[in-house]
């Protein structure tokens, strides 16, 4: 078995006391980011990069970084000839043991090959409670892939104990060694651990059975079914002919001219009343819109109602203060801006904005690196209500 921890923690806000004394709006308009303070930099920049800090973002691939996707997704292709007796593995199932393990390796760098550095190490199970744990685990492979001789660490994206990879390991990138640092092995590994002599994790008990015995928690169970089913809607989610019946007016060209553009690259500071632009440089975590042209989240907004006929302000938190506010994701309606903010109820902190679809989907231009997608509205967090504007 993998690492036990009898009850899993939510990960606390690193930047929690910088948040409360944000002195301006975070916003996804590049023009305005010399305004942010440190506080706010560093939390749009760990938002930008997928990193949890406190301020994680939902279940869409948009915040798997490339490499890791593609080890999930290489992963489930392969399990049938590792496990054949195996159904329904999936990518987004990886993804959400990999999301609650490690955030998907947030703030390592990942090779094309897979390989994760620095490595991702859990604490020294010695029984000392860190970390939740109070049982001692002896050393099984001489420090090779946890560091220490001293015990055993849960090593790697998907938090494996050395004993349990020397069992569930498999190599996926082809360079003969079964490494749990590695992207593309780790995922199939967990696959492989995950399908035990052969589930059908199509069934709900047994995809539950599969995930308890990967952490014997029910919080820990409810946790990752929770993302795994937020990642099915970002894979499964409405295609290219999403059904507009019902929408009408102003409401239904907004989204209609939102649709359009899916598939566009997010560009920073990009993206006005004209259309998509060239971005200008630079993010809080330094990223570059000015060879890109495209959308930042706000530059999506201001040009889809544009269209029809509705001039918005250029930053997300001050579009928070045109029209009828929405507190609830219940009462959200389909052309609807969706606004989400670093500090629940000031929206000053308010640094992003989506625009709601229907069924719980939004239009959304998430950060550097992704492209204009539907996405879940859980996607992003610290959601801070709507806007009606039309």
């Amino acid at each position: 078995m993998r690492t036990p921890r009898p009850r899993p923690r939510r990960r606390r806000a690193k930047w929690g006391c910088l948040l409360l004394v944000l002195a301006t709006a975070a916003s996804c308009a590049a023009p305005f980011s010399g305004m942010l303070s440190a506080g706010a930099q560093l939390a749009h920049q760990q938002q930008e990069q997928g990193e949890g800090g406190g301020i994680e973002l939902g279940g869409s691939a948009a915040d798997i970084p490339p490499v890791m996707l593609a080890a999930y997704k290489k992963a489930a292709r392969l399990i049938g000839g590792q496990v054949p007796k195996c159904r329904g593995m999936s990518w987004p199932i990886l993804a959400g043991i990999a999301k609650v393990e490690s955030n998907h390796a947030a703030g390592r760098s990942i090779a094309r090959s897979g390989d994760i550095r620095p490595r991702i190490m859990g604490v020294l199970l010695n029984g000392s409670g860190q970390g939740g744990n109070t049982t001692v685990f002896p050393d099984t492979d001489g420090g090779k892939w946890d560091g220490t001789a001293a015990g055993e660490r849960a090593v790697g994206p998907f938090q494996f104990l050395p004993s349990t990879w020397d069992t569930a390991g498999r190599d996926a990138n082809g360079d003969r060694e079964r490494d749990p640092h590695n992207a593309f092995d780790a995922a199939l590994g967990a696959a492989v651990y995950l399908c035990g002599k052969g589930r059908d994790l199509r069934k709900r008990p047994q995809l539950e059975a599969a995930i308890f015995q990967y952490n014997h928690s029910r919080e820990y169970v409810n946790n990752v079914s929770n993302w795994i089913r937020q990642y099915r809607t970002a894979a499964t989610g409405p295609g290219k002919g999403t059904d507009l019946g019902g929408v009408s007016g102003r409401a239904k060209k907004v989204l209609e001219v939102a649709l359009s553009q899916r598939g566009v690259p997010y560009s920073w500071g990009g993206g006005n009343t004209q259309g998509p632009s060239r971005g200008v440089c630079c993010s809080p975590s330094g990223k570059s819109g000015a060879g890109i042209t495209g959308f930042d989240c706000s530059g999506l907004t201001t040009y889809a109602y544009a269209k029809a006929g509705i001039r918005l302000p250029r930053t997300a938190a001050a579009q928070a203060a045109r029209g009828q506010r929405i507190t609830s994701k219940g009462a959200l309606k389909p052309g609807d801006l969706v606004f989400y903010g670093y500090v629940p109820g000031a929206d000053s902190t308010i640094y992003h904005v989506g625009i709601y679809v229907g069924g719980g989907q939004m239009i959304n231009a998430a950060r550097p690196g992704t492209k204009v997608r539907l996405d879940p509205v859980d996607a992003m967090s610290g959601f801070a209500g709507g806007a009606r504007v039309l």
